[in-house]
């Protein structure tokens, strides 16, 4: 299947999904009209819904465009929430610094030190891989999602429409990935891997004796009062007001249209399991950038990025990642993408201009359009530089979230 996420990438545009028009909807703020044309070029292409929520000096702009449910004709909501997938990573990176400024660990622990004898075997050696390498992808380890087998299990059509309710452990993900050779030896090369944000949540635990869950909830979601915010575990519903979920569940932009809204997010575990909204997720990268969820040295070290090939002005730091646009302004942030799911959450470096959306689809719609209309009030230039978390920014659920 392919559940594509982009920052700064393009999206495969084309898809035939029929839509009963263009609605659009927004509140606030006037100088918004370029990314409210590309959320509406994003419909026209195939994604089902778009909604949208940004902060700038001005105030707060929310609007939506497309539909929230193809059925009814129900339009998008501002209020949706929605599955998050990867921006999950962010959350995570955060406690794990906050637990490093609180002297509980070092980034520079290995992993064997906090899960002795899990990371082994294949080549595989945990006495060999930092924290800080999972959590900047420089591990090796290799990326759960990326098996043939478990995408035939949990990701493709037959696979997910099977097993969508089942629940799957954090140590079954992580022996899928054992079950490979390393990638690279740890530290020498990048590559975005799921299992890498698995062993991240199992080394939360281990540290604190709870849930990374729990984790999350204590020091972020409760003190920022993200309300829309919240970690499933294995509920395969999502709570309070939200959209449909719609897949092709195929590498393809045709054929059916299958609604995915329910489904155990388990498989994700700590690398893709959260649930949030636009205006919560503005809230907690504003937050995160302007330094109060982190002391200034553990916000530098989260921000010190490593370089992706095929993305000249971007990397990817402690689950945060940097890119350049076409107009010089540099934000910061992450994307997202599950089962009928694509998520972008942005900020500049001083956090005073944020960006969250989300398409109920995951076949079709330039997500970098959306996010250059926002900060630089055009389109991007043709065959513009592009950063996501892998492959040039641009990536399929074949390999996760």
């Amino acid at each position: 299947m392919r559940v594509r996420t982009a920052l700064v990438g393009a999206i495969a545009a084309a898809a035939a999904v029929t839509q009963a028009g263009v609605a659009a909807a927004a509140s606030g703020g006037g100088g918004h009209a370029p990314a409210r044309g590309a959320m509406e070029a994003a419909v026209r292409d195939g994604v089902p819904g778009v909604t949208a929520t940004a902060v700038d000096r001005h105030g707060t702009w929310s609007a939506t465009a497309g539909l929230g449910d193809l059925r009814t004709g129900t339009p998008r909501s501002t209020a949706d929430r929605y599955r998050v997938g990867s921006i999950t990573k962010t959350f995570i990176s955060t406690v794990l610094l906050q637990l490093e400024a609180e002297k509980r660990l070092s980034l520079d622990d290995t992993v064997d030190t906090w899960l002795p004898g899990v990371v082994s075997g294949n080549g595989n050696d945990g006495t060999r891989i930092t924290v800080r390498q999972l959590l900047n992808h420089t591990s090796g380890i290799f990326n759960y999602t990326a098996d043939e087998d478990f995408g035939a299990t949990y990701l493709a059509k037959d696979g997910f429409l099977r097993h969508r309710y089942d629940t799957v452990t954090p140590e079954q993900l992580v022996a899928v990935a054992l079950s490979h050779k390393p990638d690279f030896a740890p530290g020498t090369s990048w590559n975005y891997s799921n299992t890498n944000y698995v062993l991240a949540g199992m080394v939360i635990e281990k540290v604190t004796g709870r849930s990374y869950a729990s984790q999350i909830r204590d020091r972020i979601i409760k003190p920022l009062h993200l309300h829309a915010t919240s970690l499933p575990g294995t509920r395969a519903t999502v709570p309070g007001p939200h959209s449909r979920a719609y897949s092709k569940l195929a590498e393809t932009t045709t054929g059916p249209t299958y609604d995915v809204t329910a489904l155990n997010p388990s498989w994700g575990s700590s690398a893709g399991e959260m649930i949030s909204d636009s205006a919560d997720l503005n809230r907690f990268y504003t937050a995160l950038l302007r330094g109060r969820l982190l002391p200034r040295e553990q916000l530098a070290e989260m921000k010190s990025t490593v370089r992706i090939d095929g993305a000249p002005d971007g990397g990817y730091g402690l689950g945060l990642l940097e890119a350049k646009l076409s107009c010089g302004v540099r934000i910061w942030g992450h994307d997202g993408g599950i089962h009928g799911s694509t998520s972008v959450a942005v900020t500049t470096e001083d956090g005073r201009h944020s960006l969250a959306f989300n398409f109920n689809g995951d076949w079709a719609g330039d997500a970098v359009a959306i996010v250059e209309a926002e900060f630089c009030g055009t389109r991007p230039p043709a065959a513009s530089a592009s950063l996501s978390p892998s492959q040039g920014l641009s990536r399929s659920l074949s390999e996760g979230l």
